[in-house]
């Protein structure tokens, strides 16, 4: 690790809390190379690895990961069951150095789609580190944020069916406490690897007023330069929610 460049961005302060990443490029960085694309699902572990240390090292509270979303079910059958087999193969080999780092790992989606083998090797991990307090690592798995809205929806509108709630007390803090996020804070920070501009059905809720920044660097590319420049161009920037730079400062 480029040590001095770390306690420079440590000294700095303004970490991100929450930094929420999405993982693109993989199958592009096989291509280039003339490779299958689980080559690249490969060579981004190796980024995950070094981004979740990172994190931890740079005091950062949460690292949330968009690792399969529900539109990525759509994918070649062959791709797909490879993703799950290197999803078990990697919790399994991982879970105990995460352990020993003090991360606790969590996950948001909908677990239950996934195939037993890997479902059961996640939960194993969230129950082995669920006392940790270090780095809360959160893997987005078959997660598609417009079914989490709408399910927060449809509980809140039962809730109001039953006479369990009122329609005026239904607030942002309250429609939050329905997502699967809610015992979370929102995004500082969301990147996006490999170029892409746009968003693909991830934590639309939470991200209303998340700095968001684009590289153009394919995910297994994505290593400690790339993290730290991408917190420095957090730092640098002046979050108003709303407000004039004056009443900022």
């Amino acid at each position: 690790m480029n040590e001095e460049k770390i306690n420079k961005i440590i000294d700095h302060g303004n970490i991100p809390g929450h930094v929420a990443i999405i993982m693109d490029g993989n199958g592009r960085w096989a291509k280039n190379r003339g490779l299958l694309r689980v080559a690249g699902h490969h060579e981004g572990i190796n980024s995950v690895r070094e981004i979740v240390k990172l994190s931890s090292r740079l005091g950062i509270e949460i690292l949330t990961l968009y690792t399969f979303s529900s539109e990525n079910w759509k994918r070649p059958e062959t791709e797909v069951s490879a993703l799950m087999q290197l999803l078990l193969k990697t919790i399994r080999a991982e879970v105990e150095d995460l352990h020993n780092n003090n991360v606790k790992v969590v996950s948001i989606g909908q677990l239950e789609d996934l195939p037993e083998s890997p479902r059961l090797g996640i939960h194993e991990a969230i129950v082995k580190t669920k006392n940790n307090t270090g780095l809360i690592l959160n893997l987005a798995l078959s997660y598609s944020s417009r079914y989490e809205i709408l399910s927060a929806v449809q509980e809140i509108a039962l809730k109001v069916k039953n006479d369990d709630l009122e329609v005026d007390q239904i607030s942002e803090e309250i429609f939050s406490e329905y997502l699967n996020t809610c015992s979370m804070r929102d995004p500082d920070l969301l990147i996006r690897t490999s170029g892409e501009s746009r968003i693909s059905n991830f934590l639309l809720w939470q991200i209303a007023y998340t700095e968001i920044y684009f590289t153009e660097t394919l995910w297994p590319s994505f290593r400690e330069k790339e993290f730290l420049e991408a917190i420095e161009n957090y730092q640098n920037r002046e979050r108003r929610f709303g407000q004039v730079s004056e009443q900022v400062h």
